[in-house]
């Protein structure tokens, strides 16, 4: 009996310390946030947070997440989206996934890889590891193609060159229509693919 009872305490204490080491973690780019908005369930997704260290939501814009924690972007995210409820949103916020490290990745690791951003209207955003020569479309293949809400016509390429972004626009519509080779564009290191929420009659 008096084993039983300190299990159930350690197994408590275990359960109340969880929380309080989430609450300490600070986001950091490539990890993936769950945002979820009670009085609008459309809101609700995984974002992605880019290299800058925003993450990018509808009806919001860019929000910094970079350096912050989950409760800190919730505040952001709530303030945000104030003016647009009579009453104030109820917004949830948590961490999906982390950016995957080198130390903590098994199995062999190819010699050389990529390290590629998709956000946006994709079934899992975030950060994935490419080999050299990868495209567009493998790229999208990887993580699973679009989600409903893809605004497939207006997708994104954003790379920096040196110390400038350049932004491609892509069209996946040409793609499958075999009018545009774009989706046979090789990624680079740091590239981040965006594919944007469609607009209303879109």
């Amino acid at each position: 009996m008096l084993l039983a009872k300190r299990f159930a305490s350690l197994m408590l204490a275990l359960a109340l310390a969880a929380p309080v080491a989430a609450s300490d973690y600070l986001v950091r780019p490539g990890d993936t946030l769950r945002v979820e908005v009670v009085e609008d369930p459309s809101m609700n997704r995984n974002a992605l947070v880019t290299p800058d260290g925003r993450v990018h939501l509808p009806f919001v814009g860019g929000v910094t997440a970079g350096g912050r924690s989950v409760d800190q972007i919730r505040a952001a995210v709530t303030a945000a989206l104030a003016d647009d409820f009579a009453v104030g949103p109820t917004v949830f916020v948590g961490l999906a996934s982390v950016a995957p490290s080198v130390a903590a990745r098994s199995g062999p690791v190819p010699e050389e890889t990529l390290s590629v951003f998709v956000m946006g209207e994709v079934v899992s955003p975030g950060r994935i590891e490419v080999e050299p020569g990868t495209t567009v479309l493998q790229v999208l293949a990887t993580v699973g193609g679009f989600s409903e809400f893809a605004a497939t016509k207006r997708l994104q390429l954003r790379r920096a060159n040196g110390g400038e972004a350049a932004v491609y626009a892509l069209n996946y519509h040409a793609f499958e229509r075999g009018q545009s080779a774009d989706g046979q564009l090789p990624v680079a290191d740091g590239d981040t693919l965006i594919v944007p929420t469609r607009r209303l009659f879109e």
